[in-house]
């Protein structure tokens, strides 16, 4: 491999040799056979209605509770826009998804980032918030491998989250767009699934499992929620694309949703772990849990170590990073956080190599 060909540990995004681009094919073909006036005309703001009704039947809730929309983030902007006004208080993790926190300082919350321990949010860090008199709008959570820290909140946390919500009356953004992507260990129950008191609104997506491409992510919640949402979404767009929701419809009712999550997990897993070996060999002075599913790996860098200086080092070698500083109000100048989904197995040691090359240098 040359110098000069840029190996990107910077995208989450699954490389074209895991999309089952035939799947699509064929699936879009189908679409257009079974339901071409549906799929062509404007159709409703709450998405391609079957597609609606496949992931109500998924997450176990009535359709009149889901809103299909183009990706997650669209999903993640109908929420923020409708719940949270300047001056409104809101919980994130810390580090939590660079594009969640400049969504809300655009819209003027105070952000409250939460420490993220190995088994997701500190839930006692968060108790202590909430008795000092903090009264959130709402607590976004990535429950499963993180972005960009790669872990899982556990299954005691997310009892926990439910029952603080309940008591101080604020909502659980749960955004769990990389859930079927587990390579290692078993499922946990979304909070979604145990939620008595209709605190929790559920986000997931497409993107991770099908390709980035389709755009097509939901939101799931209480009905009214949905509905004024859904009346937002009228008057932005009319309708989400049509075209493409009928085509992961009929990709998820065929069944290749689950061949592809197969493949992408089964591929994924291997790129983490030659990451992790990567890591341990040529950069020793590293630290990182390596995560269970996903796309990503956090590192943790030597204290000497400042990623706005290693950021373009990097670069200059052909490897491409994102800088821990992106995912924090404040903090993380010591860190980064590298996406295996993007890279082939072949790339991965060759990119370690040439962030360990870049590290040398600056230490000179």
């Amino acid at each position: 491999m040359t110098a000069e060909q840029l190996i990107s540990f910077a995208r989450g995004a699954p490389s074209l040799d895991i999309i089952d681009v035939q799947g699509l094919k064929d699936a879009a073909a189908r679409a257009f056979d079974t339901d071409p006036a549906g799929m062509t005309a404007y159709g409703t703001s709450v998405g391609y209605v079957p597609l609606r009704k496949w992931i109500a039947e998924k997450h176990g809730v009535s359709p009149d509770q889901v809103i299909v929309t183009n990706g997650s983030l669209q999903a993640d902007a109908f929420l923020f826009n409708h719940l949270v006004k300047p001056g409104d208080d809101v919980v994130v993790e810390s580090p939590t998804y660079d594009r969640t926190l400049l969504s809300l300082q655009n819209l003027g919350a105070k952000v409250h980032q939460v420490t993220l321990e190995p088994d997701g949010i500190d839930v006692a860090e968060l108790r202590e918030l909430l008795e000092s008199g903090v009264r959130p709008k709402l607590a976004h959570i990535i429950p499963n491998y993180q972005n960009p820290a790669g872990v899982t909140l556990s299954a005691e946390k997310r009892r926990d989250l439910l029952a603080l919500a309940a008591q101080y009356e604020f909502l659980i953004f749960e955004d769990d767009p990389y859930v079927d992507i587990r390579f290692r260990g078993d499922a946990l129950p979304s909070m979604l699934s145990q939620d008595t008191g209709n605190v929790v609104v559920h986000a997931s997506s497409f993107t991770k499992t099908v390709c980035p491409g389709v755009r097509v992510g939901y939101l799931v919640g209480p009905a009214a929620l949905i509905d004024a949402i859904a009346k937002k979404a009228t008057n932005l767009y009319i309708s989400p694309g049509m075209v493409s929701e009928a085509i992961v419809h009929q990709f998820c009712v065929s069944g290749d949703i689950d061949r592809s999550i197969a493949t992408v997990s089964k591929a994924l897993g291997e790129r983490a772990r030659v990451l992790g070996e990567a890591l341990r060999k040529h950069i020793p002075g590293a630290t990182f849990t390596e995560p269970d599913g996903g796309y990503f790996l956090w590192v943790d860098l030597p204290d000497s170590v400042d990623v706005d200086r290693l950021f373009p080092a990097a670069m200059k070698k052909g490897v491409a990073i994102v800088k821990g500083t992106d995912f924090f109000t404040d903090g993380g100048r010591h860190s980064m956080r590298l996406a295996f989904s993007a890279v082939t197995v072949d790339q991965i040691e060759e990119g370690v190599r040439r962030i360990a090359a870049a590290m040398d240098e600056l230490a000179s």
